[in-house]
């Protein structure tokens, strides 16, 4: 993308200007056009053969974030969602972090874990050391499941073997076979893989092999966001009050130490993290919930619930963040494949890869939850999110039109917005 992301008032732009704009930066073709503001895209034959028992479509609103800036490369970011100022924090956030030098993003391989469930086992250890002495033969068997992803230069990477002394049902194995599914999330091919693998486990092992099924804490498959905003960024007025650039860094510290230590305030912390996270993961055709279960299962992994993302002050007295977690994301195959929409949101964001898409929407997450926090640990989270929740308030009363804006400016002006 030649162009920079930074599109100052892109929000006062008509909804067609926005589109133009958006076009003529991302090359999109009339087409294109008509998918992105629904003239074109899904439609109901289509959607039949997506899911079963297809009644009719469901829409949300498309929007575009502003002012990313990811490892030097500006870019555009498509997000799908229905909460008011998520974009606008995410765009405004973006925009503080250039002054840093932008979002720094990096990503492990794209390896998913299988995992195969073995039990009525005859002994535990003589079976994992079996399994174990035999893994080359268990990686090629698993290979031979997907010459085409091979051939992209994935496949088969490695197989582990854990032991369950106990559980409800007793002690039992089981296998992780680790396979890179390169661009794709990889939930199809990691599965036919594992029940290729049952056979010839139940071999070696002498039990009885049970689950067979990717496992969506994609730990091995990783997404890595940081920034720096220098202090004096921070600093900014509201309500006649200032806030000085070296006490927001304070505060927002401070903020993320709570959720770092409190799973009660951890979960709203996370949560800030997935609405960002989520909204690109839904306009790329990705599977959220997958992306959700890995991601709070990986805020868990060391036995309590904690902060995905990390808030730190610099020698220099500026705000450092980072965000860490599971990103198992594809650019082909899934939804991307049969609906229309994913195809021209991934050439908005200009990417070719599974792990591109990972680190931008990674960056995008980091960007949310520090918009969240300088609301929260400064003039507090109401007074920006309730003066654009206020549209739905006045367009669920009946207004329509311009009446929209003038009543949600008064219900803001006398401060009666309710759910």
């Amino acid at each position: 993308m030649a162009q920079s992301s930074q599109l100052p008032g892109f929000y006062n732009y008509s909804i067609d200007d926005r589109l133009s704009t958006l076009s003529a930066i991302a090359g999109l073709a009339e087409e294109e056009r008509a998918i992105v503001n629904g003239a074109a895209g899904l439609t109901i034959h289509l959607a039949d053969h997506m899911i079963e028992n297809v009644v009719g479509l469901h829409s949300l609103p498309l929007a575009i974030a502003t002012n990313f800036l990811i490892n030097g490369r500006d870019v555009l970011v498509p997000m799908v969602i229905e909460e008011p100022s998520v974009v606008a924090g995410a765009s405004f956030a973006a925009k503080l972090a250039r002054a840093g030098g932008g979002f720094l993003t990096s990503s492990t391989p794209p390896e998913m874990i299988g995992q195969i469930q073995v039990v009525d086992v005859p002994n535990l250890e003589s079976a994992r050391f079996d399994l174990l002495s035999r893994k080359e033969q268990l990686l090629e068997l698993a290979d031979e499941t997907d010459p085409v992803i091979v051939g992209l230069g994935g496949g088969a990477r490695d197989v582990e073997v854990r032991t369950i002394e106990q559980s409800t049902s007793g002690p039992m194995l089981v296998v992780h076979l680790i396979f890179d599914t390169r661009d794709a999330m990889g939930a199809n091919v990691v599965n036919t893989a594992a029940e290729a693998l049952a056979p010839l486990i139940e071999e070696i092992t002498g039990g009885r092999v049970l689950l067979r099924i990717l496992s969506n804490l994609a730990d091995r498959r990783l997404a890595r966001a940081k920034c720096v905003i220098p202090a004096d960024a921070l600093t900014f007025e509201s309500d006649g009050r200032t806030f000085e650039g070296g006490q927001v860094v304070n505060r927002i510290v401070e903020a993320g130490a709570l959720a770092a230590a409190d799973p009660y305030r951890a979960a709203t912390h996370n949560k800030g993290i997935m609405n960002g996270v989520d909204a690109v993961v839904l306009a790329t055709g990705n599977d959220w919930r997958a992306i959700e279960a890995g991601a709070h299962a990986y805020a868990a992994r060391h036995g309590q619930y904690t902060s995905l993302s990390q808030w730190g002050k610099t020698p220099e007295g500026d705000l450092a963040g980072t965000l860490e977690m599971p990103m198992a994301v594809g650019v082909v195959g899934g939804a991307i494949r049969a609906h229309p929409l994913p195809k021209v949101t991934l050439k908005i964001l200009g990417v070719d890869t599974a792990r591109d898409l990972a680190e931008i929407i990674v960056a995008v997450g980091l960007a949310q939850n520090l918009a969240a926090l300088r609301a929260l640990a400064t003039e507090g989270i109401q007074r920006g999110h309730m003066s654009l929740h206020a549209r739905q308030v006045a367009m669920a009363a009946g207004a329509s039109g311009d009446e929209i804006e003038k009543v949600a400016a008064r219900l803001v002006e006398e401060r009666e917005i309710l759910e």
